[in-house]
């Protein structure tokens, strides 16, 4: 099936060396009428014509496939005038065999042909919707050097249940990373809508716990307004964990409000470190089942320091015997690297361990503040 599957998504190949294969499969056609001819009369060779139609067709698309079977018809007709035996009805069986069989290929490599067209245009649609949704990030927001990385568990995903978004605001930069519940396609939607909710209020001068408020409420309205009425727990089942972070522009910190989210892995002159929150918020979307105080939680980023914000993708991959990622053990060596590096060195790294497809969405912020 995997083998079916690699080839029924091959394009038709272009240029000089898209016509590799059909020249070769015409040369050999060409040659059976005339090895045919040397041969015994019991021995015949017009069977093996249907070889090259099938390979030229799969391979080489309908149009080529149809030129290639058209050759495989005419040589099987000198081979059967060569030997004087075009009417008998061991030849025409061969030939109605063979022009059948061609007909058959040429159609399914046009409907392969045409659902690959298809299936690009619906590639095309949902990239641009996805990148709508989730767009990239700058690489520079204020004093801020910022690279992400992003891997959807769905195959022929750009975007799952991860989300993240920067915005300036004056004299600072924000940035959010979440993790809405679920994965691939079906958590676009959720994930919409807290990328939204951030774009339209984190440009304000609104505090941060203001901020996350906003968030906690159009998450809630969110699912309330499109729960499931038949599931009673729709509502406490669907919730977003998050971190918002602000760093001001001309002071040496970083103010964290963290809603159930991993701690941000602070790198700091060739060490590692966990930023674990004093107060914690409950995920977004479960915020109105408690009281929740969103207090931000204020730690040291000095220029040259870096920041890394990731989801749950990264820390609960597991390598074939079952072990976790150990991301604190594999950042300390990754210390000194600018965010562009760091992140493509955790993405390879992470991939390798787990020597196979990623079971969650992961994401993944790096930041660098730069000097005042």
């Amino acid at each position: 099936m995997r083998l079916w599957s690699r080839l029924s998504t091959m394009q038709e190949p272009t240029g000089a060396g898209g016509y590799a294969l059909p020249a070769v499969s015409a040369g050999l056609i060409m040659a059976v009428p005339v090895v045919d001819f040397f041969l015994p009369p019991d021995i015949h060779l017009a069977h093996i014509l249907v070889v090259p139609v099938a390979l030229v067709a799969v391979f080489s698309g309908p149009r080529r496939g149809a030129a290639t079977a058209l050759l495989a018809v005419l040589a099987l007709v000198v081979a059967g005038v060569e030997r004087r035996t075009l009417a008998t009805e061991n030849v025409l069986v061969e030939l109605v065999s063979l022009i059948l069989l061609s007909v058959l290929l040429v159609l399914f490599s046009h409907l392969r042909e045409r659902g690959q067209h298809e299936m690009a245009g619906l590639r095309r649609v949902s990239e641009a919707a996805q990148g709508v949704v989730l767009r990239s990030l700058p690489k520079r927001a204020g004093p801020v050097v910022i690279a992400s990385a992003y891997r959807s568990a769905e195959a022929g995903a750009r975007l799952g249940g991860d989300l993240y978004a920067v915005a300036r605001a004056a004299n600072a930069t924000r940035l959010l990373i979440g993790d809405v519940r679920g994965k691939g396609l079906g958590s676009i939607g959720d994930s919409e809508t807290v990328l939204g909710a951030f774009r339209a209020a984190a440009h304000r001068q609104a505090p941060l716990p203001e901020l996350v408020a906003t968030l906690e409420a159009s998450v809630r309205w969110d699912l309330a307004e499109f729960a499931n009425p038949r599931v009673e727990a729709d509502v406490g089942e669907r919730f977003v964990t998050a971190a918002v972070v602000e760093i001001p522009d001309h002071e040496p910190y970083v103010h964290i409000v963290s809603c159930g989210h991993l701690p941000p892995l602070l790198l700091h002159e060739g060490t590692a470190t966990f930023l674990n929150v004093a107060q914690p918020a409950p995920p977004l979307g479960l915020g109105g089942l408690a009281e929740s105080a969103y207090t931000p939680t204020t730690f040291v980023f000095a220029p040259g320091d870096r920041l890394l914000l990731y989801t749950d993708g990264v820390t609960e991959a597991r390598d074939r015997h079952g072990t976790f990622y150990p991301l604190l053990e594999r950042a300390a060596a990754w210390a000194d690297l600018r965010p562009g590096p760091l992140v493509e060195a955790m993405t390879e790294d992470l991939q390798a361990y787990v020597a196979g497809p990623l079971d969650d969405d992961m994401a993944a912020v790096a930041l660098q503040r730069e000097g005042f």
